[in-house]
């Protein structure tokens, strides 16, 4: 078995633009991966493009060997790059494991779970105020959600106002007293703060029972984020922006944080995913991978999750998409089960999951599907460029 081609795919899901891409063989098997990153899908692709030599004429069965030439034959790789080869190593296992007629959770020892908590992302389409997030909160818990993630700071950078500071936790506060102790409340940062004022406004929050502060403070230095932890009230949690698994080893050094979030596209696929679950592991820490692209990345975590066994939570935006994007564009998602608030696994061979083109191709590309999280309004993910 030969690859011959490598094809990227983009679709428009409204507020956001997502990249797949399929390896083609020389036989009736292909492979599907994504490499969805926000405001960046067209250098993405071109980068697909540019780099798709190096493994075309390979056996994709050969996952590592193709996942490592792609890399390491660019000596000033970055994220881009790191996207690329994710997408590609992950076609390649999906291959790998349609070859063989097992998940790909299979090929990486098997289930050590039957489903995995998950917590709800993108829901909040809504004015900023405690009204319109408990109304946008009661639609999430009613899908069966036991968790949900927030960023209520609107547009605030380096500091935050009083007015600011006193509104986010006023709609806390009104999720927190609407739904009571059982709703896990997640706080994404979004990196807004400087490392001391992300300690000021996590100790206004404190009493809050917040289940964790995402992204604290600058990404730049992976000790900004342990000089937080160690000085917050609520735990903190990091590494979405990590394209090396190093960064975690960095990270797992000064302490504080024990839940960390891989992003599997980001870091180069399953395989560094897993160096990372490791590495955490000896460290007393679990992993909550980051996942803010399409549904063939929501597939890529989950058989993560089957089989690794400090997976703590998975990030979940799918029922807020556009209703298409889950009924028509794949074949298979994952349901949630009302009683614990857990994710099902795909069981087909593979990744479980496939595109319908027709349906990508009746949603291209859109110019204007851009999120910008320092601009009014943002909140609506509208996916409005100005």
């Amino acid at each position: 078995m030969k690859i011959i081609d490598i094809e990227t795919i983009t679709v428009s899901a409204g507020w956001k633009n997502w990249l797949f891409i399929r390896v083609v063989t020389d036989t009736d098997i292909y492979g599907i991966g994504e490499a969805t990153i926000n405001g960046f899908i067209k250098t993405t692709e071109a980068c697909v493009h540019e780099l798709k030599h190096f493994a075309i004429g390979r056996d994709p069965r050969d996952v590592t060997a193709i996942a490592q030439k792609i890399i390491s034959t660019i000596q000033d790789a970055g994220h881009i790059h790191r996207l690329v080869m994710a997408a590609i190593e992950i076609a390649c296992w999906d291959i790998l494991g349609k070859s063989l007629g097992v998940p790909i959770y299979q090929l990486l020892g098997g289930k050590v779970r039957e489903s995995i908590e998950a917590y709800a992302n993108g829901w909040y389409r809504a004015e900023r105020t405690p009204e319109h997030f408990v109304a946008a909160a009661e639609v999430v818990v009613n899908k069966g959600f036991k968790a949900l993630k927030i960023d209520p700071f609107g547009t605030a950078r380096n500091f935050i106002s009083e007015r600011d500071l006193q509104l986010a936790y006023d709609i806390l506060a009104a999720i927190r007293g609407r739904f009571g102790s059982e709703l896990k409340i997640l706080i994404d940062v979004h990196c807004r703060f400087t490392p001391a004022e992300a300690v000021r406004v996590a100790n206004v929050m404190k009493d809050l029972d917040l289940f964790w502060w995402e992204e604290p403070t600058s990404a730049e230095q992976e000790r900004l984020s342990n000089e937080v932890a160690l000085q917050s009230p609520i735990r903190v949690a990091t590494g979405e922006q990590f394209d090396k698994v190093g960064r975690f080893y960095t990270l797992s050094l000064a302490g504080g944080i024990s839940i960390w979030q891989p992003e599997p596209m980001s870091l180069g696929g399953i395989r560094n995913t897993l160096a990372v679950a490791h590495i955490a592991e000896a460290n007393g820490a679990w992993i909550a991978p980051h996942q803010s692209g399409g549904p063939v990345a929501t597939a890529v975590c989950l058989q993560l999750a089957a089989c690794i066994p400090n997976y703590l939570i998975q990030e979940y935006f799918d029922p807020f998409n556009e209703p298409w994007t889950q009924q028509e564009l794949v074949t298979w998602t994952p349901t949630i089960n009302p009683e614990n608030g857990h994710l099902s696994f795909p069981d087909a061979p593979g990744l479980g999951i496939d595109l319908n083109l027709e349906v990508a191709a009746a949603h291209p590309y859109d110019v204007n599907a851009f999120l910008n999280i320092y601009e009014e309004g943002w909140e609506k993910r509208l996916g409005q460029r100005k």
